[in-house]
């Protein structure tokens, strides 16, 4: 069967020695990922299977990593992934969703039967993928093994891009200004919001001329109205855009799971006093944030710089001011590790990929003007170049 693997061997060979560093720093002698964008990250699989159990099992004195996962999903893993076909283990259906069962006592069978179930077993215990009946089944199943949290091991690993990833998200960059563009130019008084969403679903699908994309982590978050006064809204399935609307556009494009997210906000007519200032000091405070950001500065001094920035506005952003990005299914394409915000002592560094958010949510109305951006030797670059402005259509 034919491999379609979208990096070479060796790299994903480098990424589970990396993983197996920090396991070892950690004290882990086994790590359990059922994350799909680590299990994608570590052994290229990628397929829409996550809604049962699956994963991926390193263990420090195996060379080889396994993949489990549903038999039927098992060719899915041998097409897409780099791994050969002894280590790749499909269960039967009777464990899918089963009342009776559960997967976890067939991946403790199988760890006995590898000479694996007394290990010390790390396992991400605060992921969307791992729940509290795994974590008993395992304890329960696997008497002698000792549990350890694994939480984000992977992530880290991941928040430093290669120069192969950083050119998939140069290629998801492309997409996103496409789709910000179709969006801005499609919305206009008495559009229906649904027309207009499905247009940028589309675009996201379709890509450019040279390439398609892949379906973003996140739905086209699009509020108009008073659904802006909040953030993570979408799109108003049965209204049409009115005089006086602002819409916020908080859109991406991704390529093989590789995001670039990006925010703008539209004014629909001639834009009140209290928003414009709004716009200006966000605007001002984020590229004077830009222009700090370097290698060598801390998430937190990020952070304590735009604060400083937008100090004599009047403004106060109480969430964080962004986060790291990149390889990630749904529900997120956030990395789950850098975050910029006071306390995060995390050091930048050259590759990392950071999505500068200083969106701001008020009692009637929000604005959003982001930037998506590759930390590089000397300061940071921006994947996209789409106006930073308050986009007003009268």
């Amino acid at each position: 069967m034919k491999k379609e693997l979208i990096f070479s061997k060796e790299e994903y060979q480098l990424r589970i020695r990396k993983t197996k560093e920090m396991m070892d720093k950690a004290g882990m002698e086994m790590l359990l990922v059922m994350d799909p964008g680590n299990m994608n990250y570590l052994t290229g699989y990628d397929g829409w299977s996550f809604y049962v159990h699956q994963g991926v099992i390193l263990s420090l004195d195996q060379e080889k990593p396994f993949w489990f996962g549903r038999e039927q999903d098992r060719n899915g893993a041998r097409i897409t992934s780099w791994l050969t076909d002894d280590q790749l283990h499909g269960y039967p259906d009777e464990y899918v969703q089963s009342r009776y069962t559960h997967t976890m006592i067939w991946l403790a069978d199988l760890l006995g039967k590898m000479g694996l179930d007394k290990k010390t077993l790390g396992m991400e215990m605060d992921g969307y993928w791992f729940n509290a009946r795994m974590y008993l089944t395992l304890l329960e199943k696997l008497p002698q093994a000792t549990p350890m949290d694994g939480t984000n091991l992977v992530n880290w690993v991941k928040s430093i891009k290669s120069p192969a990833e950083i050119a998939y998200m140069r290629q998801a960059a492309q997409i996103c200004e496409n789709v910000m563009d179709t969006a801005v130019k499609q919305i206009n008084v008495g559009v229906w919001e649904k027309d207009v969403a499905a247009m940028v679903a589309a675009g996201q699908i379709a890509g450019t001329d040279e390439f398609g994309g892949s379906s973003t982590a996140l739905f086209p978050i699009m509020p108009s109205g008073q659904r802006t006064s909040t953030a993570h809204l979408t799109f108003h399935p049965d209204r049409k855009y009115q005089k006086n609307d602002v819409v916020l556009l908080e859109l991406a494009g991704a390529r093989h799971r590789y995001h670039a997210p990006l925010a703008r906000t539209v004014y629909l007519g001639d834009p009140p006093d209290d928003l414009k200032k709004t716009a200006d000091s966000v605007i001002t405070g984020l590229r004077e944030t830009l222009s700090f950001i370097k290698p060598g500065v801390t998430a937190e001094e990020v952070e304590e710089k735009w604060r400083l920035a937008i100090s004599h506005t009047g403004l106060v952003k109480p969430s964080r001011v962004g986060y790291s990005y990149g390889l990630n299914y749904v529900p997120d394409w956030g990395e789950h590790t850098v975050s910029l915000r006071p306390g995060d002592k995390t050091i930048l560094k050259p590759g990392m990929t950071l999505h500068f958010m200083p969106g701001i949510w008020l009692e009637k109305y929000g604005f959003e003007c982001s930037e998506p951006i590759l930390i590089t030797e000397n300061g940071c670059e921006k994947f996209i170049e789409f106006p930073q402005e308050l986009i007003c259509k009268k």
